[in-house]
């Protein structure tokens, strides 16, 4: 049966470590499919097809990175009452958090799928690529109550201390996912349009498979009629936790889409080399990301208990951990580059390759900003100063705009391969002192 786990007490980098490991086995892992989905597409349908998905990665990351962030906002307040042992409290947060996830996810769908061609047009994507880019960012909207639940409860269950079992839904959602991509592109013959369906069709399953896991295997949730009330002042405080967070992918997103679609208007194979690029990116990105996941949950648990000095004591861990695997993957990347591109580009397609391979190895230098940009952020966000973090999302929104208004009509390519990093710049100017404020804050916390 699966259980719950306190991070109150116990060494804080052998607790961070270990709930870190199935995070970054799920996030490599899922990763790991991205690139495998990526290959297929870019293998068996082309370098157009490849730009095609391409081309609305920033879109898909506004919208859902929305709703991840909500379902992340949402972990939160359940983190801190289970920290703080008030469980009759935490079970009526989950309850209401699935009620607001219903309306707020099909909610979502419907709008961005009504204006799926008019997004595509304002980031100006090549005439070629259009209908293919279009057929798979709608049924990627489609899908987005898939994405929302399947998130919110992977959420839940991490904040009870437990992020085994996520990973072992996400393993299966991959294989699935993998087996339907495969089935859908090469047996049915649906191109990138069965890309989009496997994944969207994956994470249903998924989360239908979770959520009645969650309940028989989790007796600490499971509560009486009572529990499961709708409750308008813990829905508000979801909403005042979830949104800001969202809003601070979206704002992210923002300067994202600007910066995608200054590369768009570059051509097809500056976009080809930013769809093999990025997804090497974002696969090496997994530990950052991961760890700082964790911080959130460590964070928020021992807010929630009263333990403020224990929250230090975690980020001078995490961060220990997050300069190792920061200078490893800079020696990863500088010298495999190529040949890890070369599972999406085929080497005769030598200015692509050129040009995916200068976008990693720029961004491979400014990875300890991202490092340091996940571990304050998300622990600012366990402590429920959401609201704060959200202007790192502004911080990088502005830095992104910026290069993509002024430095790439200037450097070209050049400059898209700086965006990033100056994004992650920007977030951690702010994210340095806001830390510290809130840190002030809560050694004011009274201790348990």
């Amino acid at each position: 049966m699966a259980s719950s786990k306190e991070m109150t007490v116990g060494k804080p980098l052998t607790l961070i470590f270990s709930f870190t490991l199935p995070l970054l086995l799920g996030n490599v892992l899922q990763q790991t499919y991205s690139l495998i989905d990526a290959a297929i597409v870019g293998k068996f349908l082309g370098i157009n097809a490849l730009a095609s998905v391409g081309a609305s990665t920033s879109v898909v990351f506004l919208i859902l990175g929305f709703c991840n962030g909500c379902c992340c906002g949402f972990g939160i307040p359940v983190a801190q009452k289970f920290g703080a042992r008030d469980y009759e409290t935490m079970r009526r947060y989950v309850a209401v958090s699935l009620q607001l996830a219903v309306v707020m996810s099909i909610s979502v769908a419907l709008i961005t799928s009504l204006f799926c061609s008019d997004i595509l047009r304002i980031m100006q994507t090549p005439e070629n690529i259009f209908k293919d880019a279009y057929l798979y960012l709608l049924v990627t909207f489609i899908g987005v109550p898939c994405t929302f639940f399947y998130n919110l409860l992977a959420s839940i269950i991490r904040a009870l201390g437990d992020s085994k079992t996520p990973f072992y839904f996400l393993m299966f959602s991959t294989v699935l996912n993998v087996l339907l991509d495969l089935f859908c592109i090469l047996v049915l013959g649906w191109g990138v349009l069965g890309a989009g369906v496997a994944t969207v069709v994956s994470q249903g399953v998924s989360a239908v498979l979770c959520y009645f896991y969650m309940y028989r295997h989790f007796p600490i949730i499971q509560g009486d009629k009572n529990d499961r009330k709708f409750r308008s002042r813990l829905a508000g405080h979801l909403l005042g936790i979830g949104v800001p967070m969202g809003l601070q992918f979206s704002i992210t997103a923002i300067g994202s889409i600007m910066l995608q679609s200054a590369n768009n208007a570059l051509g097809t194979a500056c976009v080809a080399a930013f769809t093999a690029a990025a997804r090497v990116k974002m696969f090496f990105l997994c530990p950052f990301e991961s760890l700082g996941i964790a911080m959130a949950t460590y964070v928020g648990q021992n807010y929630g208990a009263g333990k403020p000095e224990r929250v230090w004591q975690g980020i001078k861990s995490s961060t220990g951990m997050m300069l190792v695997y920061a200078v490893f993957t800079f020696a990863v990347l500088m010298l495999g580059a190529r040949q890890i591109l070369y599972l999406f580009v085929d080497p005769s397609e030598t200015e692509i390759l050129k040009d995916a391979i200068l976008y990693v190895h720029v961004t491979a230098v400014f990875f300890p900003l991202v490092g340091i940009l996940c571990i304050l952020r998300y622990s600012i966000q366990g402590a429920g100063f959401t609201n704060l973090a959200m202007f790192s999302g502004v911080a990088e929104m502005i830095a992104r705009t910026v290069v993509s208004l002024f430095a790439v009509p200037v450097w070209g390519y050049m400059a898209v391969c700086f965006g990033d990093s100056t994004a992650w710049l920007a977030a951690d100017l702010f994210l340095v002192p806001a830390f510290y404020y809130v840190y002030k804050k809560i050694k004011q916390i009274k201790r348990v």
